[in-house]
């Protein structure tokens, strides 16, 4: 009967992976920019040295190779297709929220558990053997994380390198040398040499390939869509593209040079190691988390915590208080508070717990807040730069949460409510790792900082539906009062932190 299931499972993942997305893409139309952010070359880097990343000096405007790219555009724009009029208008103006939402659907296609053995053990997937099930990656709340900082770090860093490049060359758009040519995207005075789309597509190539290794020939075509539809669009000549390129992928495999040192591969553990954990909280503090699944799974990551952090110094570094004790009084009553909310749902609690719930399947509460982000970036019309900035600030605030969570998480091993009282039953699905703080708390409070930083006229809003996502969780009967108020208030910590380095870093 395993096997029968497996190969369901098998062949859900395979059929998703024909499909060209996860969910229809937002209609991000193409707008003008509210600035061009022309020091932007200026702003601090998160990863890298701008100053060891440059390209080429290009063509002159008025040399014949550069004539010759302008005359080849001309004859482009006289025979578009509507193919490819299509793909202009899907990448629109802003690349940086259009990968954003491809790195979702992957995401959302690979959070998938892996099914047991026929022996009632589990296989973990491997980087080594993506193709091979359980398919690579398990691309669960922490994985995700990452690889959404990774993306964008990699963006924003590159974004600098090309604004730096731009505005050092200085050669204007295509379209602003050729009387014949009109742009299908609005126009402006950003210098086109590189190619800011073809370092947002080279950059995101190399980084969600790194991430999503099965995909590498559906992530390429998407890249190499991206640069063509500049062409297509009028926007950027064939030299732009190429030192774009080129500039991109320089700065991802700096990036990825991290990923392979930043102990991600480490954070899965051995059974030796997951015995330790529950032994060292049991001695310590008197109990012990277990996997609530049949056959029981091993708890989800439970060395994350020891990532690489972004802008605070370690995990442990924040680590919050103990939780209060099985059988105090605090602990009585925050179940109690559980159960009688199980035992008395309303529509609009059931809804909320159903929305934010974002297991198996989902883009994960990462996810969320990255369209949400994605959503305010294209509402207050940035440009790739400035948008880059957000997500990575917002990004590496998310994944710093993710560490600083798993790291409690797994040093204090606290049991869920369905383990607390005999019979409970709650309304999701139980998480397969330790319950305190809660891990939605935890990433919304520090998103909602974060984008309360970028966005201020929205800052209540971001708060509110922070808020909603952590009572979401008490809803849903898998988290105390305790886990959520002390998940918010982490990630809080970890938001000022990330917006402490962007008050400094020059964009302002």
């Amino acid at each position: 009967m395993k096997n029968y299931l497996l190969l369901i499972f098998a062949a859900a993942l395979l059929v998703s992976a024909c499909s060209k997305e996860v969910e229809p893409g937002i209609a991000y139309d193409a707008y003008a920019f509210a600035t061009l952010d022309e020091t932007g070359g200026d702003w601090k880097t998160v990863q890298i040295d701008v100053n060891q990343f440059s390209v080429p000096a290009p063509d002159a405007p008025n040399s014949d190779a550069y004539l010759a790219e302008i005359a080849a555009l001309e004859s482009i724009a006289s025979s578009l297709t509507g193919e490819q009029r299509e793909a202009v208008a899907f990448w629109g103006s802003n690349g940086v929220v259009r990968w954003n939402e491809i790195a979702r659907d992957l995401v959302a296609k690979y959070n998938l558990a892996p099914a047991p053995n026929d022996d009632d053990t589990y296989t973990a997937p491997n980087a080594a053997n993506p193709n091979v099930y359980p398919f690579f990656p398990f691309a669960n709340p922490p994985y995700t994380s990452r690889a959404y900082a990774y993306l964008a770090v990699a963006q924003y860093d590159a974004l600098i390198a090309a604004w730096k490049n731009k505005y050092q060359h200085n050669r204007k758009a295509p379209y602003q040398y050729s009387a014949n040519l009109t742009s299908l995207l609005p126009e402006n005075d950003l210098p086109s040499y590189p190619s800011e789309d073809a370092v947002i597509a080279s950059a995101s190539e190399k980084v969600l390939i790194a991430m999503f290794p099965v995909e590498a020939e559906f992530i390429k075509a998407k890249a190499e869509e991206h640069r063509n539809s500049r062409l297509w669009a009028g926007a950027n000549t064939q030299s732009d593209l190429d030192a774009g390129k080129a500039l991109g992928e320089a700065v991802a495999t700096a990036l990825l040079d991290r990923s392979k040192t930043d102990g991600m591969k480490n954070a899965n553990g051995n059974p030796a190691q997951w015995d330790s954990l529950e032994v060292a909280a049991q001695t310590q503090f008197g109990w012990h988390w277990e996997s609530p699944e049949t056959p029981q799974r091993p708890g989800m990551l439970p060395f994350f915590g020891n990532v690489r952090t972004w802008c605070i110094v370690s995990g442990a570094s924040v680590r919050p208080g103990p939780p209060p004790a099985p059988g105090s009084a605090q602990f009585e009553a925050d179940m109690d508070e559980v159960e009688s909310v199980a035992a008395n749902l309303t529509d609009e609690q059931r809804r909320i717990a159903n929305f934010w719930a974002d297991g198996i399947g989902t883009y994960t509460p990462p996810g969320q807040w990255n369209r949400t982000a994605s959503n305010h970036i294209v509402y207050a019309r940035c440009n790739p730069l400035r948008s880059a900035r957000v997500l990575a600030y917002l990004n590496m605030a998310v994944a710093d949460a993710g560490i600083c969570c798993w790291e409690t998480k797994y040093y204090y091993h606290y049991p869920r409510p369905v383990e607390a009282r005999p019979g409970f039953k709650s309304l999701l699905g139980t998480p397969n790792f330790p319950a305190y703080p809660s891990g939605h708390s935890t990433f919304s409070g520090a998103s909602a900082a974060v984008l309360g930083y970028f966005f201020p006229a929205s800052a209540a809003d971001f708060n509110a539906q922070a808020l909603e996502a952590s009572n979401s969780r008490i809803y849903g009967g898998i988290h105390y009062r305790f886990d959520c108020e002390v998940g918010l208030d982490l990630g809080k910590t970890v938001g000022e932190a990330a917006n402490a380095i962007a008050q400094g870093d020059n964009a302002e």
